[in-house]
C-alpha cells in the first residue's frame, strides 16, 4: 500500500533538490503517493501568507510531509515557515543526525552525533516586543518592582519560556530515541549556571527523566563547554538534547564537523505528525543552476522512510548515497572541491541523483 506524503518544494534551490529526492525515493522500492503543496515568498502575493491554509490542511490530513528550504527574511518580514509549521502542529522534537560521509571535506572522521532540539519554547517561541511597544514599559515596571536589575530604555525584548512539561517531553524523546536506536548516552546541554530559572528548570527535569533510563548513560554540559568539547573530540558525544536556541546553534556546529549543512538531514516530529527537511537554507543565489547538493534532502527522506516503517528502503537510500560519495566520480561541486580542491568535473543536482539511483539498481 502506498504511503501518502505531502511534498512542499519550497523556494530557492528547494524545487531542484526535492525533485532529486523524489526520484531517489521512487527508486528505493518504497511506494509513495506524493501530494504537492506550496509554501514560500511567492505565495504572499497570491494569498497573503507564505504558508497557505490549504498547505496546512494537507499536512494535517496526511500526517507526514517533506519540504525543501523556504527563504526567511533576516530581521524583517514574515516569520519562518519552518517555525510556523512546528508551532501549528506542535512538532516539538527536531532531530538532526550528523554522521561523517565520504568526501564531506571535514578534518574530522567517524563523527556520529544526534541533536535532539526542543522546537516550540525558549527564545524561538516568538514572543517579542519592539522598543516602542507599550508592553516594554509595563515589563520594565514589573522588573523594577521585582527588585531585579533594570534593563535600558529603548530595549527590544524577547521572552524565553521554558516549561517543565516541554522539557520533560523533549528529554524523554531523546532517551527513547537513544534506546530505540541503540545509542549509549544522552547529554543535556544548558546554561543553568547563569539562567538558573529557565535553563535550571530544563536541567532539573532532565536529571529526573534520566533516572527512568538506567540503561542509558547521562551527563549534562554547559553549552559553551559543550561546543568546545565538540570541536576537540566529537566522539565523546552521542545524543545531545537541548533547548531551542542552543539546539539551533549546536546542530549547525555539528553539521560543520561532517562537511556542512549540505550533508545534514533533519526531522520535526510531534505526537501526531512529522515534517522532514534538510537543515540548510534556500540558497537563492544558486537557484535554477543545477549545482545544489541534494544529499541532506535525500537523507531527510531516508529518515522519513524509517518513520513510515520502510526501513529496508531507507537503508538502500543511505547505502547508495554513501557509495556514490565514496566513488567520487559523480558528485556535486561542493563535494568535488572537498575531494580534489577543484570543482572541475563536478556533476549537477540531477546527475548526482541519477548516480545514487544507479547504485540502488546494482
Amino acid at each position: 500500500m502506498a504511503h501518502d506524503v505531502a511534498l512542499i518544494p519550497g523556494d530557492g534551490i528547494g524545487p531542484e533538490i526535492t525533485e532529486a529526492m523524489r526520484r531517489v525515493v521512487d527508486a528505493s522500492g518504497a511506494q509513495i503517493s506524493w501530494h504537492v503543496a506550496e509554501a514560500g515568498a511567492a505565495q504572499i502575493e497570491r494569498c497573503g501568507t507564505p504558508l497557505p491554509p490549504e498547505t496546512i490542511e494537507l499536512v494535517r490530513e496526511l500526517g507526514v510531509a517533506i519540504k525543501g528550504p523556504v527563504t526567511t527574511p533576516v530581521g524583517t518580514g514574515f516569520r519562518s515557515v519552518n517555525v510556523a509549521l512546528r508551532h501549528t502542529f506542535d512538532l516539538y522534537a527536531c532531530v538532526r543526525p550528523c554522521r561523517s560521509l565520504p568526501g564531506d571535506g571535514s578534518r574530522y572522521r567517524d563523527v556520529d552525533v544526534v541533536i535532539v532540539r526542543e522546537n516550540t519554547e525558549d527564545l524561538y517561541a516568538g514572543i517579542e516586543f519592539e522598543p516602542d511597544a507599550p508592553e516594554v514599559e509595563r515589563l520594565a515596571e514589573l522588573v523594577a518592582a521585582s527588585g531585579q536589575k533594570a534593563f535600558r530604555p529603548g530595549s527590544a525584548i524577547s521572552v524565553k519560556p521554558i516549561s517543565a512539561e516541554g522539557s520533560r517531553r523533549i528529554v524523554t524523546y531523546a532517551f527513547e530515541y537513544a534506546r530505540r536506536c541503540g545509542r549509549k548516552k544522552v547529554t543535556a546541554v544548558h546554561k543553568a549556571n547563569i539562567m538558573k530559572a529557565t535553563d535550571g528548570l530544563f536541567l532539573r527535569v532532565a536529571r529526573e527523566v534520566a533516572e527512568s533510563y538506567p540503561d542509558i548513560a547521562f551527563e549534562d554540559k554547559i553549552v559553551d563547554a559543550c561546543c568546545m568539547g565538540l570541536v576537540q573530540d566529537p566522539g565523546q558525544f552521542d545524543v545531545l538534547v537541548l533547548p531551542n536556541l542552543y539546539g539551533d546553534i549546536v546542530s549547525d556546529l555539528c553539521a560543520g564537523l561532517v562537511g556542512g549543512l549540505g550533508m545534514a538531514p533533519g526531522a520535526n516530529i510531534g505526537d501526531e505528525l512529522a515534517v522532514f527537511e534538510a537543515t540548510h537554507g534556500s540558497a537563492p543565489d544558486i537557484a535554477g543552476k543545477d549545482i545544489a547538493n541534494p544529499t541532506a534532502e535525500i537523507l531527510s527522506a531516508a529518515m522519513m522512510l524509517d518513520h513510515l516503517g520502510e526501513a529496508e528502503a531507507a537503508a538502500r537510500v543511505r547505502a547508495a548515497v554513501t557509495a556514490t560519495l565514496a566513488e567520487g566520480t559523480t558528485v556535486t561541486a561542493d563535494v568535488r572541491r572537498a575531494l580534489t580542491g577543484s570543482t572541475a568535473g563536478a556533476a549537477g543536482t540531477a546527475a548526482f541523483a541519477d548516480a545514487i539511483i544507479a547504485f540502488m539498481s546494482k
